[in-house]
């Protein structure tokens, strides 16, 4: 479990790739790896993955084929940024919102202007994604807590403060970058409850 406020932008630093999954290297910059161990999970770009080695100020990840068919994990290259989190412990601040790790498909990004002191990004996404993403609600892209400004028929804006900017990977993007996004899982939950109650109504 996460809160989708990024610890550290790390870097790419190997890639091994196989048949159906792929092994990744990533370089820190401020998490301690000291206080990690291997079999702990860490978010990368929003994405659930396991501690498999840790070698001085790097660590191994392995992802399985269908964590990249439902990622941008799979174009990453050596030297890519990547934004990432530990799990959250108990009696951590919630300073985001519940995020799992588990991504529901990527959007990328339409277009991005400068709003002030800020820039606003605008997401496209397919409607499997679109039908959880609510106006003023929450939203983890590449692993961020976002709020949603507006919701538009396929996709959606999100704002971005200067220091979001600077501390995370949003920097670097661009018009057709391809991002994770994770919707929010409470409205899952209702989705499935409502679900239960319709056919319960019907038999």
């Amino acid at each position: 479990m996460f809160t989708g406020i990024v610890e550290d932008r790390g870097t790419v630093t190997g890639i091994r790739r196989r048949s159906k999954e792929s092994s990744f290297t990533f370089s820190v910059n401020r998490i301690d790896l000291k206080e990690v161990s291997a079999g702990e999970s860490i978010s990368v770009n929003g994405v659930c993955l396991t501690v498999t080695s840790i070698e001085g100020d790097a660590f191994t990840v392995d992802a399985s084929r269908e964590t990249l068919s439902r990622s941008n994990l799979g174009r990453l290259r050596a030297g890519s940024a990547v934004n990432l989190e530990r799990s959250l412990r108990v009696g951590d601040r919630m300073g985001g919102h519940i995020v799992s790790g588990h991504v529901d498909g990527v959007g990328r990004v339409k277009s991005k202007k400068k709003r002030g002191g800020s820039v606003e990004f605008s997401f496209t996404a397919p409607p499997e994604i679109m039908k959880y993403i609510v106006g003023k609600g929450s939203v983890a892209i590449d692993g961020v807590s976002l709020t949603v400004n507006a919701v538009e028929d396929s996709g959606f804006t999100v704002n971005i403060i200067p220091y979001t900017l600077a501390e995370t990977t949003f920097g670097s993007l661009r018009a057709g970058s391809p991002v994770n996004i994770e919707c929010d899982v409470i409205g899952k939950y209702v989705e499935k409850l409502m679900t239960g109650i319709r056919e319960a109504e019907t038999d």
